[in-house]
């Protein structure tokens, strides 16, 4: 058994409590140990919320242990019932719940003859599934529940709206940039004349599920949530969706003419090739600037992008087709979608790596020494150690990715915000070089110990002395080809000796 410290995607019920409190007026119930109930102060954090998280902790205890959970969990849901009345009540399960074998679906039929409002338990597979596709999956449960008990009743909503309109599935808490995302693309379809049906899960009402199959069409701008959904709706009532991410001025563009296509074939007469080429030439400055010596000074330079699929895709396509920068390394932690990674960014970078290990990743960085990272928030750690500047682009989210201002990854103006990630991610990355040129401020102490957590080499005192006075840009790479150098010839302590002998071996 390996035990992470650091994890990518959180276990599943993380997922769907995302999902759950997504939604107006759901409340959940989390049947696990005390200290699992993390959710609550972290969604308060980092979203700054104000309202209490409605997510509630059916503790599993010593006395759950010994005299069963079915009283404890029923009388759990019951009383959440009474107190705060809301539509829907799912019940999470946990691993730990999975692993005492409770018949929680036993439990849900119990509360729900004593509940006014629904009771759902939250279908997911706690072993094999991690927090992206339980969301995934407890999202089409909800739609389909609803959907199936709207039907039951008559009372689905099947006639299209008069004008062209849209449901945006997969904005929801904690996910990165969703806000303002969700605002980017909201003015996106107001300028191009679509009106918004539902937006979901962020926001929407249990019982506005049912008006879901009155849109002209599904918009999809995360892979990572929402694709079941859209996939269970196309079959169930033929409604065609749009799964183009619109980061970048290229897949901006081509959703966009996806949209076309789509609502035409359903009767419109719409045109967006002057809105493209308007917002493309005077609204994003993406385009601009590629073409400026600022951008064409980065032209060439070595990045790596880890992340998600959509942003790490996304971002390897904008890096080496819309700047000219060199990508040696695309990756991501989706396991699950290898295969549709590495189709869409074989194309555009020299390597590709799957890997759910931070130091794998750690480690392939060091070896290739790019220019920049765009990673997530542990890939910023590690350019830390490095002295290799990192420009966050996906999730796990941080305090950091919930700012204040407005700070799209989406539409046009996310555009922008990209450009300019890129571009000071770049440029930043010479500061420690230059403040240590021009006496800004004393040399920074050097970690000497490797990426991994095998290093198993030293530098003693009069090595390190002589590692700190090399310029910051070039230091990470001395020291790698030093301990390189020391492996080979199986040294386990680096000495000046060592240092001197390596770098005539190098030629240096």
């Amino acid at each position: 058994m390996k035990l992470a410290y650091w994890m990518y995607a959180g276990p599943a019920h993380i997922g769907t409590l995302r999902i759950a409190s997504s939604f107006k007026n759901v409340h959940a119930i989390m049947h696990a140990p005390l200290g699992d109930d993390y959710f609550n102060v972290m969604r308060s954090m980092l979203e700054r919320e104000r309202d209490f998280t409605p997510v509630t902790a059916s503790v599993v205890d010593r006395n759950v242990l010994a005299r069963g959970s079915q009283e404890k969990v029923v009388d759990n849901i019951t009383r959440k019932d009474r107190e705060e009345s809301p539509d829907l009540i799912v019940l999470t399960p946990t691993c730990t719940s999975s692993i005492l074998q409770e018949d929680l679906e036993n439990f849900v039929a119990r509360a729900q003859i004593d509940s006014k409002g629904d009771v759902l338990l939250a279908d997911v597979n706690h072993y094999r599934v991690n927090e992206l596709q339980a969301a995934d999956r407890t999202l089409e449960q909800i739609i389909q529940y609803y959907i199936a008990k709207a039907q039951k009743k008559g009372d689905i909503v099947t006639q299209k709206t008069p004008k062209p309109s849209v449901n945006i599935i997969g904005i929801s808490t904690l996910g990165f940039h969703n806000n303002h995302d969700c605002r980017e693309l909201k003015k996106l379809m107001a300028d191009l004349d679509i009106d918004i049906n539902l937006i979901i899960p962020d926001g929407a009402s249990v019982h506005d599920l049912k008006k879901i199959p009155q849109a002209w069409f599904n918009l999809v701008p995360y892979r990572e949530l929402g694709l079941m959904t859209a996939n269970y709706l196309q079959k169930e009532f033929d409604m065609p969706y749009v799964d183009i991410t619109p980061m970048g001025v290229v897949e901006t563009a081509r959703c966009l003419r996806k949209i076309q296509e789509v609502i035409n074939a359903q009767g419109a007469n719409v045109d967006y090739e002057d809105f493209i080429e308007h917002q493309t030439l005077y609204v994003s400055e993406a385009a601009w600037f590629s073409r400026s010596i600022d951008c064409q000074n980065l032209t060439g330079k070595k990045a790596v992008v880890f992340g998600d699929n959509t942003h790490a895709v996304a971002m390897t396509k904008i890096l080496a087709r819309e700047m000219g920068i060199h990508v040696v390394l695309a990756g991501t932690y989706c396991k699950y979608d290898a295969d549709w990674f590495r189709q869409e960014v074989s194309e555009y970078c020299d390597n590709v790596l799957i890997s759910e290990d931070n130091g794998e990743i750690a480690d392939a960085i060091a070896k290739l020494e790019p220019s920049a990272i765009f990673g997530t928030q542990m890939e910023r750690h590690v350019g830390k150690r490095l002295n290799i500047p990192c420009g966050v682009i996906a999730a796990p989210i941080h305090i950091q990715n919930f700012p204040i201002g407005y700070k799209p990854f989406l539409g046009y103006e996310g555009t922008n915000q990209i450009t300019d990630l890129v571009y000071n991610s770049f440029t930043l990355g010479m500061e420690d070089h230059l403040l240590e040129i021009f006496g800004g401020h004393d040399t920074k102490e050097v970690i000497t110990k490797g990426i991994s957590a095998d290093s198993d080499l030293n530098w003693n005192r009069e090595a390190q002395g002589e590692l700190n006075k090399v310029p910051g840009f070039v230091r990470g790479k001395v020291k790698r080809n030093t301990e390189k150098f020391a492996r080979e010839r199986g040294f386990n302590e680096i000495t000046l000796e060592v240092m001197y002998a390596a770098k005539e071996a190098v030629g240096a």
